[in-house]
């Protein structure tokens, strides 16, 4: 999947299977957000489509992905696009979510990696004063991400 995705392969994590439950889910994606390599996830045909919703929420709509299903079978099929593209097309294609799936992710770029540290930072001082919905909200304001990121990276950095 890694070889035929077209993402840079210099450097990759391969990540298994996310969670099935989707607050676990989201949790960890928000924790891969900003990782530079390309990312290689296993994903079950049942929850290809909110998987790949939830990573366009975390990790932006318009980054590039592939899904392969079915490597090395009669029925190999890679589909590429963008996070956003390939949600909406495994939700409106049936075939896009049988077999067995391998989902390749584009790492995060160079502006993404730098606001990783910011982000943390701040929620570092307001959670020293606010809980974690209310730093998560501020942390949005001023750093002009999702509040929902914020809040799962508040709440992670709280647990640390």
């Amino acid at each position: 999947a890694l070889s035929v995705a077209g993402l840079p392969t210099d450097r990759f994590a391969f990540e298994g299977f996310l969670p099935a439950r989707a607050a676990a889910r989201r949790q960890r994606l928000a924790r891969l957000a900003h990782d530079p390599r390309t990312l290689v996830f296993y994903e079950a045909p049942q929850r290809i489509v909110p998987a790949l919703q939830d990573m366009a929420a975390a990790f932006g709509a318009p980054r590039r992905a592939a899904v392969a299903r079915e490597l090395t079978k009669l029925h190999e099929t890679v589909y590429h696009g963008t996070l956003g593209e390939l949600a909406a097309r495994a939700a409106a294609d049936r075939d896009l979510s049988r077999g067995e799936l391998v989902c390749v992710v584009q790492g995060a770029d160079e502006g993404e990696t730098a606001g990783a540290p910011q982000l943390d930072h701040v929620l570092c001082v307001l959670l020293k004063s606010l809980s974690p919905s209310k730093a998560a909200a501020a942390a949005a304001e001023i750093t002009g991400r999702r509040r929902n990121d914020c809040y799962a990276r508040a709440l992670e950095l709280q647990g640390a």
